[in-house]
């Protein structure tokens, strides 16, 4: 029986790419939900986070990063970020204190035009810039932006975290939780396995890889005499020469890829996994809409 005043309800991450919003939504979530890395356009697909606390629980939606969309895989991209704002309590807006205010908020402001529901301007990375810069910056965001709070926080380090949960919740109806408390995302293992391995090639290969990369997963399997996952994934990239980067000199890239997931993969599912990677090449996957959808962009 849910305890009477017990609030829940669903509220968008949304803000230009590379700003924190993943890291911001695993720091909440206590857990590595989502991938992070330093090049923007990791996240590409809506993510919803579960967040129970004292008096409710918050769903927070993960999305991609908005900005100007120029591929099919872009354009997916921006539309899901966009779909986002739909149907939720809440939105959390955030922008990184490093940058120029205006421009953080010059596409996100077009898609908050309609937005009837409260929106929360959360200014991120303030362990990188000096107290009077952060100022000056919360100060022009005020003037830009028509928002219920403007809340500095860390993600990186988890400043000012606390602060804003207890900002939103007051905002979300009253009702019994979405979710049972044990869970934490709605997505399954083998998505956000593929993410994983995923975020390992945007770790390790060079600028020009990453956006090419899709990430499936062929077979997860729990072996008959228990205790061990056997997984097979295939990196898909658009051209032979990104191929070979990917596997690199005598297989070590890919080795050294395939190594760092496994050990996130098992501290995901609390077991021991048997990896295996492969490389294949679909000629511009990421401009054809066939393609997208059997890669799971649709």
């Amino acid at each position: 029986m849910t305890d009477e005043g017990f609030r829940s309800g669903f509220v968008a991450i949304v803000g230009r790419p590379n700003v924190g919003k993943s890291t911001l939504l695993n720091r909440i979530i206590g857990e590595k939900l989502v991938i992070t890395s330093d090049k923007p356009q990791t996240t590409r697909n809506r993510i919803q986070g579960i967040h129970n606390m004292q008096g409710g629980q918050i769903v927070f939606i993960d999305t991609p990063g908005i900005h100007a969309a120029r591929s099919r895989l872009n354009r997916y991209m921006v539309e899901e970020a966009g779909a986002a704002l739909e149907g939720v309590d809440a939105v959390m807006v955030l922008v990184d204190a490093t940058a120029r205010p205006a421009a953080q908020l010059e596409l996100v402001a077009q898609r908050l035009s309609r937005t009837t529901v409260p929106i929360i301007l959360v200014v991120n990375k303030i362990d990188l810039v000096q107290p009077a810069q952060l100022l000056a910056a919360l100060a022009e965001y005020g003037s830009l932006l028509s928002c219920r709070e403007i809340i500095p926080v860390s993600a990186a380090s988890g400043e000012g975290v606390d602060r804003l949960l207890q900002l939103i919740l007051p905002l979300l109806p009253v009702g019994p939780a979405y979710f049972p408390d044990d869970i934490l995302t709605d997505v399954p293992e083998r998505f956000v396995v593929a993410e994983i391995i995923r975020e390992k090639v945007f770790r390790h290969t060079g600028d020009e890889i990453p956006y090419a990369v899709a990430v499936n997963i062929e077979k997860f399997k729990e072996r008959e005499d228990g205790g061990l996952i056997s997984i097979a994934a295939v990196i898909t990239v658009e051209r032979d020469s990104q191929k070979g980067i990917v596997i690199g000199r005598r297989g070590e890239k890919l080795k050294k890829i395939g190594t760092l997931a496994r050990i996130d993969i098992e501290q995901l599912l609390g077991t021991k996994v048997f990896l295996e990677l492969f490389v294949r090449v679909r000629k511009d996957w990421t401009e054809n809409t066939q393609m997208l959808k059997e890669l799971g962009y649709t």
